[in-house]
């Protein structure tokens, strides 16, 4: 697959074929993943892949309740778990917890998420990241930019062999229980559960921000950057 249309055409797929993903191109794709960048080139990922059922289930259910929480803040008109949330952001999502778990659906992506072909839990090794950000007085992000290209490569690689998947963050919500669940030891986070699997559909095209939209030149108040300057 060409670059540029791999780029363009890797999208969130929640929804997957009842077609099981080998491991012999699961292998293959973690094959490929690992050559992403990472701080020192130190790769502080480590990755499980999921196969248990009692443990699918018990990931399912800690992503589930950190789901409910997810919809509770956009109930209540907000970006969720923004770092500058209020106390009194905080507590409007809390009041929308009863209406988010009421909005639940049997065949939901967090619902069934011990269902889907490949599950793979992302974790980071805090001993090899170089969190640049760390003293400074505010959220702390920089760290993950050792981890997240890696699980994006897992992406793209998927892609290129015609299946799709999604990256998501919603089980760190929970991260005690699934260290519990996985016997992931203190020093390890979780970073991110991956969904992998044939794609019940593809979309077509991918909506996103113009460049001018996002770039400026100079300062951040600068003027927009475009393709003729």
């Amino acid at each position: 697959m060409d670059l540029t249309d791999a780029l363009r055409t890797t999208g969130s797929v929640r929804a997957f074929l009842d077609e099981p993903v080998n491991d012999e191109d699961l292998y293959a794709i973690l094959d490929d993943a690992r050559f992403a960048p990472s701080g020192g080139n130190r790769q502080a990922w480590r990755v499980i892949v999921v196969k248990d059922e009692p443990r699918r289930r018990a990931l399912r259910d800690l992503y589930l309740d950190g789901w409910h929480d997810y919809v509770a803040h956009v109930l209540a008109g907000l970006v969720p778990f923004s770092p500058l949330a209020s106390d009194e952001d905080r507590a409007a999502a809390t009041s929308k917890r009863e209406a988010a778990m009421a909005s639940s659906t049997p065949d939901g992506f967090p619902e069934t998420l011990d269902r889907v072909p490949v599950m793979l839990v992302v974790c980071a090794d805090l001993t090899a990241l170089a969190a640049t950000d760390r003293d400074l007085d505010r959220y702390h992000i920089a760290g993950g930019a050792s981890i997240y290209p890696f699980v994006w490569n897992i992406l793209l690689a998927a892609r290129a062999r015609g299946l799709g998947g999604v990256m998501t963050t919603i089980a760190t919500r929970n991260e005690l229980g699934v260290r519990d669940v996985l016997n992931i030891p203190n020093g390890q986070i979780v970073a991110s559960i991956v969904a992998l699997g044939h794609p019940a559909s593809r979309a077509t095209k991918l909506k996103r921000r113009a460049v001018e939209e996002f770039t400026t030149t100079d300062a951040f108040d600068g003027d927009r950057f475009t393709a003729s300057r």
